[in-house]
């Protein structure tokens, strides 16, 4: 498994955009049984309205664009999941995640 923090995180929906401020956020990159999943934990996030919009809906489908603290910019496809309560989110990646080469710096 590789984790990379993130510095910033923008995601879309249809017609929407967001630019997610947060504590911190990490990407995690899992090779298992020869399948790539790929996950990011986002905690301290302020946007109470974000984070309800998505806990009352099911059309949680959104794309993503992360930037690593080290300059790289990932991107995919993913569901976003709110934890309204705790002020988190955690985004299940679908499919491939553009801009990541495994082992290389962060």
């Amino acid at each position: 498994m590789e984790n990379y923090d993130l510095a910033t995180l923008r995601m879309r929906q249809a017609d929407n955009a967001w630019t997610i401020l947060f504590d911190t956020a990490k990407l995690m990159v899992m090779d298992e049984y020869g399948t790539r999943s790929w996950f990011i934990d986002v905690e301290g996030i302020p946007d109470a309205a974000l984070l309800d919009r998505f806990a009352h809906t099911v059309d949680i489908d959104v794309t993503v664009e992360a930037v690593t603290i080290g300059g790289r910019t990932l991107k995919g496809s993913g569901f976003f999941h709110p934890n309204p309560k705790h002020r988190a989110a955690a985004i299940r990646g679908q499919g491939e995640l553009e801009g990541y080469v495994p082992g290389t710096s962060r």
